[in-house]
């Protein structure tokens, strides 16, 4: 029997959507029981992310480390503890030594960002003194097994742990992003989605959008939680839905993930360009960690150096939108050989042996 240690509530965040949540059926069919224990519960994960609420959020911090310690007294029923990203959003690590070297658990620690690195929400900052990234060495060294989303995670993981397994974060081709969109379209929809919070990547390209927008007729799709801070004549916002987000981007055709060069952007493993390719959406992509893997230059998309590159390939898209029709295709074959559900389940079920 499995327990799965996560930060949110099942079925939010997309991170364990698509890193572990998905395969529960694969468990299922294979008559591998599990549960799971997320930190926060349903009412703080709506909150958390909100200005204020000060008080409430403490009261819910303080719920959630009494349900982590609450798995020393119940962890001996299963056999492995599946720890997503972080054990709890401080730096506390003595219950990773109590259930590891006490209590003698499996933990196969998983993650998928460089998590090692200070990183928070703004609208948190007043309560960022209180983590310590040094709990991801922590729970590497403490580790039965650790899952890694790319080979730059792998390497830092290494360090601590050999038993690292590269995991990509996968898409459900078959039951979720089974469809692709509409080639029979006329005009360029260019689309980005993510978080607010990673808007800043698209900020560099405006000013090529801008020059491109003088001549060529094109729409910038932008589906996030909250309204980028610019406007555009060009701009179409569409808030995200975890209900809508399949068909809300099957309204773009070709999907952009910049990123700049940096050691936080290198742990990514390339969830944008995924779920653009499943849908058969070519991606244009930053040449950053995992992306150059994912992305086969001018064959399933374009990978883009500098903002020149950018504005070639925009140039090249806008003037024959007949290009992305047949890259998008590509696309789709690209995941659903290498990063889909169907292609890694074996590996992923391989973590519990």
């Amino acid at each position: 029997m499995i327990l799965f240690v996560s930060p949110y509530p099942k079925g939010t965040a997309a991170s364990q959507r698509f890193r572990y949540e998905q395969y529960f059926k694969a468990l299922d069919e294979r008559g591998i029981a599990y549960d799971v224990s997320p930190f926060w519960e349903e009412k703080a994960w709506k909150l958390l992310y909100q200005k204020g609420n000060v008080g409430a959020k403490i009261f819910y911090l303080l719920k959630g480390f009494l349900r982590r310690w609450s798995l020393v007294y119940k962890c001996f029923r299963f056999d492995y503890i599946f720890i997503h990203r972080e054990i709890y959003p401080t730096g506390i690590k003595f219950l990773i030594f109590v259930l590891a070297k006490v209590m003698n658990q499996k933990i196969i620690y998983d993650f998928d960002d460089a998590i090692w690195l200070p990183n928070f929400a703004d609208n948190n900052k007043r309560f960022a003194f209180i983590k310590s990234y040094s709990q991801v060495a922590s729970l590497c060294k403490n580790a039965y097994k650790i899952s890694v989303g790319n080979e730059y995670l792998q390497e830092f993981a290494q360090q601590y742990n050999s038993s690292t397994v590269i995991n990509p974060t996968t898409i459900d081709t078959d039951l979720l992003h089974n469809s692709t969109i509409d080639y029979n379209y006329n005009s360029i929809k260019i689309g980005w989605t993510g978080t607010h919070s990673t808007l800043k990547y698209v900020l560099d390209l405006l000013p090529v959008l801008d020059e491109l927008s003088i001549q060529y007729n094109f729409e910038l799709i932008i589906i996030s939680d909250q309204h980028p801070d610019f406007e555009r004549p060009y701009l179409k916002y569409i808030k995200w839905s975890k209900q809508s987000e399949i068909e809300d981007l099957k309204k773009i055709n070709v999907g952009i993930m910049p990123l700049t060069d940096d050691q936080w952007a290198k742990g990514k493993c390339g969830f944008k360009a995924l779920q653009y390719m499943s849908l058969g959406i070519p991606a244009i992509v930053s040449p950053v960690g995992v992306n150059t893997k994912i992305v086969d230059d001018k064959v399933n998309g374009w990978v883009c150096a500098n903002l020149e590159e950018w504005k070639t390939t925009f140039e090249q898209v806008l003037n024959d939108p007949e290009l992305p029709k047949s890259l998008g295709k590509n696309a789709r074959i690209k995941v659903v050989k290498d990063f889909s559900v169907s292609s890694n389940t074996q590996n992923f079920i391989a973590l519990f042996s």
